[in-house]
């Protein structure tokens, strides 16, 4: 009987070890996958954070190439009209084109050289500067396209290279601003008793040829004899005075009053007629000064512009 007791059943134990080794093994998979599971994360968390990363930096390329690539179209417009600019962008180059009427305006300083010897170069170009920033905002708001300055010259013109039928007014108008400035300018320095600058503005209508013309530091410019007639304008006016050709008068004499000065040979012109441009017509001006439009101006100056063709006759 105590023999029988102390007999244990294998048959038992075999079921004991089986169970123990199926928790034993199922423990250690389950850690094992609970260890890939963890290490796929790891890796996941990390493969996200380098996406992210590179998708920053790539989002930053981006950025810094669109601002590059802005900054590169605004210097260019700054050169440039748009509508050229936007020509060399699809093709490469610019066909000059043949404008049939346009008006060009010179300025140019009297006695410049004399005075610029009383001035460092740097007060020199500074006082350029002024001058000319002024004058780019005077021709933005008259809708002149500013070609090029050589020393103390400035030329600009209406009607390139949009096509328009105000660019007379608009160039006349411009000028009459400008001359406004200058004169501000004048008063300012005399209080100061410094030097002045006087100026000489004159204007020319009629054909010529607009365009960009070689391949290296691109510049819109213009040729032809209207070039040269406006340029005979400036020289041949006086200081403080507007000096227009008679074809710029035949377009403009609706609106102004001027005075005939004669006439004055020009290069493959021959003799052409002068005028000095005193102000706008009494019923087209404010009666304070003669170069600010009133009401009645600004809305036919509108009509012209948004109806397009006009009869400029008087």
């Amino acid at each position: 009987m105590l023999y029988d007791l102390q007999i244990i059943s294998t048959g038992y134990l075999s079921h004991i070890g089986f169970l123990f080794f199926i928790f034993s093994q199922s423990f250690f998979l389950s850690q094992e996958f609970t260890r890939t599971l963890e290490t796929v994360e790891e890796l996941s968390n990390e493969l996200e954070e380098k996406v992210i990363q590179r998708t920053k930096e790539l989002e930053e390329e981006k950025q810094i190439a669109q601002s590059e690539r802005e900054k590169s179209e605004k210097l260019l417009l700054n050169i440039l009209p748009k509508e050229i600019a936007l020509e060399l962008k699809e093709k490469g180059y610019s066909e000059p084109i043949l404008f049939q009427n346009v008006s060009v305006l010179f300025t140019d300083f009297k006695g410049f050289t004399k005075i610029a010897e009383l001035m460092t170069p740097t007060e020199l170009v500074k006082e350029l500067d002024l001058c000319f920033v002024q004058f780019d905002k005077i021709i933005e708001k008259f809708h002149l396209e500013k070609l090029k300055t050589i020393g103390d010259s400035y030329m600009c013109a209406g009607g390139i290279p949009i096509t328009n039928h105000t660019h007379p007014l608009d160039c006349v108008l411009a000028a009459m601003e400008i001359q406004n400035f200058m004169e501000m300018m004048k008063f300012h320095k005399m209080k100061n008793n410094s030097p002045y600058w006087e100026i000489r503005l004159g204007i020319h209508s009629g054909p010529l040829i607009a365009g960009v013309i070689g391949e290296k530091k691109f510049a819109y410019d213009v040729w032809g004899d209207t070039v040269n007639t406006a340029s005979r304008m400036e020289s041949t006016g006086a200081p403080g005075r507007i000096n227009i050709s008679g074809e710029t008068f035949k377009l403009v004499s609706r609106y102004l009053e001027c005075e005939y000065r004669g006439k004055v040979n020009a290069k493959n012109k021959g003799e052409i007629d002068m005028y000095f441009v005193i102000g706008l017509k009494e019923k087209y001006r404010f009666k304070s000064n003669p170069y600010e439009p009133n009401e009645v101006f600004q809305k036919e100056y509108d009509r012209i512009r948004r109806e397009g063709p006009v009869k400029w006759d008087n």
